[in-house]
Parts: C-alpha cells; sequence; structure tokens
C-alpha cells in the first residue's frame, strides 16, 4: 500500500500530488506520463514521518518507490518533493485534530458505577443507527485515505469493534458527515467518544447492548434495547 504523503516527480521537474490520493497509479493517471516511462520520465516518491506518526511527526523522510535511484534525480527534484509535502501537511492541518491517541483499555480505569448520564451516553450512540455507525470511517477515508486514517487507529482498532470509527472520527474536523443530519462544523458522534474517554467501548448483538472496560475489555454493564430507551 502506498504511504502519504505520495507523489509523482518528473524529468522535466513537473510534480503531481492531491489530499486524499495515496495511490501512485491514480496520480499517474492525473499527469501525462504512463506506467512504461518509470524511471524514465518520472519516478514514484513517499515521504512519511520515521516515527509513522501523523499526528506528531519527528522527521519526515523521502523514498523513491523504485528499484533504483534514477540518476537524473537531482536534490532540486527533491526540494520539490518536500515543497509539496509542506503544502500537504498544511492542508492536512486543516482537518486534523491533533490529540493523543487514547486506548480505552489500557489507559483508562472504567467507572464502577453506571450512571444515568454514561446510559444516555449509550442511548445517543444507539440511536445513530447501525448502518450509519459502521460508515463513519467513510467521510473521513473520502479526504485523507488508509494512510492517515491507521495512524490514527491501527493501535486500538483490533480490540475495540465497530464504534473505533466513532472515536477515530474526533481526530478529524469535517464540517459535514455523510448519513447524518447534524449541526454544520459538529461532531456528531460524540457521545461514544465521550464513552471512550471513560474507558468504555460499546457492543451490540441487535438486542443487548454491552459495555467494555478494563485490560481485558470485560462486560461491565449490559442493558437491553428496549430498556435503554427510558433514557431517552
Amino acid at each position: 500500500m502506498c504511504k502519504a504523503f505520495s507523489c509523482i516527480i518528473g524529468k522535466d521537474m513537473n510534480l503531481y500530488w492531491k489530499l486524499g490520493i495515496d495511490s501512485h497509479s491514480e496520480l499517474i493517471d492525473m499527469s501525462p506520463y504512463s506506467d512504461n516511462m518509470d524511471c524514465k520520465k518520472f519516478v514514484r516518491i513517499e515521504i512519511t514521518p520515521d516515527n509513522n506518526d501523523y499526528l506528531f511527526p519527528n522527521k519526515w523522510t523521502l523514498k523513491i518507490d523504485s528499484e533504483k535511484r534514477p540518476r537524473w534525480f537531482s536534490p532540486a527534484h527533491e526540494t520539490e518533493c518536500m515543497k509539496a509535502q509542506n503544502q500537504w501537511q498544511s492542508q492536512l492541518d486543516k482537518i486534523l485534530v491533533h490529540k493523543k491517541i487514547v486506548h480505552p483499555f489500557n489507559d483508562i480505569v472504567p467507572p464502577k458505577c453506571f450512571t444515568k448520564k454514561i446510559k444516555r451516553l449509550l442511548y445517543d450512540w444507539d440511536s445513530v443507527g447501525g448502518s450509519v455507525r459502521d460508515s463513519v470511517g467513510d467521510s473521513v477515508g473520502n479526504s485523507v485515505r488508509d494512510s492517515v486514517w491507521d495512524s490514527v487507529w491501527g493501535s486500538v482498532r483490533d480490540s475495540v469493534g465497530d464504534s473505533v470509527g466513532g472515536y477515530t472520527g474526533s481526530f478529524f474536523k469535517i464540517q459535514k458527515w455523510k448519513y447524518i443530519q447534524h449541526k454544520k462544523g459538529a461532531y456528531p458522534y460524540q457521545s461514544v467518544v465521550k464513552l471512550w474517554m471513560l474507558g468504555l467501548v460499546p457492543s451490540f448483538d441487535g438486542e443487548i447492548w454491552r459495555l467494555h472496560g478494563g485490560h481485558n475489555a470485560k462486560i461491565l454493564f449490559e442493558i437491553s434495547k428496549k430498556d435503554l430507551k427510558k433514557y431517552k
């Protein structure tokens, strides 16, 4: 998989990139080049943070994505690529929220008492609807694609189920989220973020809602969908 930041640059110094497109193949389609010109007329470039952290990157390193570095690729070509990466970063920073990633099971001690406020948060998450909850990532994916998305949620996605999308979405400043009505600029899935920050992750089997927490993601609370409606 290509990684952000991706671009292609020609021997002629023409450079092509676009926020949301990591695929070199797609970038080639945007250019006058073709695959059979690779290394003769242009090269594929990736510039990524050494610590693989797009929220708090340390040093960005340029890599030529080919078997060999063409002789024509000069320091001037590298400088142009780094300039483009800076422009990409500026665009990304307009939609990216730089905050610490929290793992709900490892970083937070969950509450022992499940108050009405917590149940109301769970009700709000339930009211979003299953198909919408599953599609939270779509709005983000169209903007930053897999590389940046994965850098935010890769460390937690294997252990928290579908609500990870609701949490991860809070890292992006998107004015209008797909598939749901909400106030412009407001994050419509804040209820699951608040649960997450309490160390609680919801799961649903079609009838029963559960809240998981602690190092083993134990079931700490259960309530039927019917009973949850009392907290509307």
